[in-house]
């Protein structure tokens, strides 16, 4: 009889295990339903539905004839342009001697370039562009070749910024040794040479003792954001120079500086990001100095750029080599 009893216990318990009401049950039910249907689509999609490919052959060759079009359609347009230049070479050029900075639109025609492209050539110069020797004319993307090849003979720039230097000093009497750019890059340091540190590049400037490849990249990057260097002490500022005085002081006994060689902004045409590039600059004080000089009218002076509130006596003693109001 215990035994009996003891046995179904067991069985009460066992079945108490799987015991769940009939709410649960139809969840599960559902559940079970919902995941039997989903393995069921699965096998349908990956193996027993048909193939159902898009032939997308009419797709690929639609697009390949766009493409074809599409550089069809360049290959014109280059030669559009191609034709315009030659025609504006073929127009006839009237030669004569001139100086590309701040030509008339006529004398640009008469050279054999059109309106437009002279257009071009004055939207250069009013953002701050200047032509300073023949290769800065031939950069320029609305000057043919062959139209360059041209003027050439009649530009009035050197060839060269190390042969205007020569020039600009031809009339100076220097007392120590002036190395330019011709001389020997493969020479050793000599005694008591200096080099014009406005028109070196970074292999004549390591003939200079003290000064290193990287010093030299530092000091001509430094120079051309500036325009040039007027004064010897901006060497100072040169960032790897700032903490190293005894090393700007040897450098400044082996240099000279040519001053008259220097980039200058037109503060009358130029556009305000001209100004505020300059690290002697900021778009603050630039959009105030255009917006004056829209008000006020062209100045008259570099000093009368005082007027302006924004510019103050430092920023002026620091930027006034650079300006200029021709």
């Amino acid at each position: 009889m215990e035994r009996r009893i003891r046995e179904r216990h067991w069985w009460e318990e066992f079945k108490d295990l799987f015991a769940i009401r009939s709410n649960e049950r139809n969840g599960i039910i559902i559940l079970a339903s919902i995941c039997f249907a989903c393995i069921g689509w699965v096998v349908y999609e990956q193996a027993l539905a048909p193939d159902q490919r898009r032939d997308l052959s009419a797709f690929e060759t639609a697009y390949v004839e766009m493409q074809a079009a599409r550089t069809a359609s360049q290959g014109s347009s280059i030669d559009r342009r191609q034709g315009s230049e030659h025609q504006a070479i073929e127009r006839g050029v009237h030669a004569f001697r001139f100086d590309p900075n701040h030509l008339p639109v006529e004398q640009w025609v008469l050279l054999g370039l059109s309106e437009r492209q002279a257009a071009v050539i004055h939207r250069y110069e009013a953002s701050g562009g200047h032509f300073r020797t023949k290769s800065d004319l031939a950069r320029m993307r609305v000057v043919h070749p062959d139209l360059f090849e041209q003027w050439e003979p009649f530009i009035l720039l050197p060839d060269s910024l190390a042969r205007r230097a020569s020039d600009a000093r031809a009339d100076r009497t220097w007392t120590d040794e002036v190395v330019h750019e011709e001389t020997d890059r493969t020479s050793s340091f000599k005694k008591d040479a200096r080099i014009e540190i406005n028109s070196a590049d970074t292999l004549l400037l390591t003939q200079v003792r003290g000064i290193g490849p990287a010093f030299a990249r530092s000091i001509v990057k430094f120079r051309d954001k500036l325009g040039g260097f007027h004064s010897l002490e901006q060497l100072h500022e040169v960032y790897i120079l700032r903490d190293k005085p005894e090393a700007v002081s040897s450098i400044q006994q082996q240099i000279l500086l040519d001053t008259l060689i220097l980039r200058k902004i037109p503060v009358n045409t130029c556009a305000a990001d001209v100004i505020a590039k300059h690290p002697y600059g900021n778009w603050k004080m630039a959009n105030a100095l255009v917006a004056y000089r829209k008000q006020h009218g062209a100045f008259t002076r570099v000093a009368d750029v005082r007027n302006c509130a924004l510019v103050t006596d430092s920023i002026f003693e620091r930027l006034a080599p650079y300006l200029t109001v021709e």
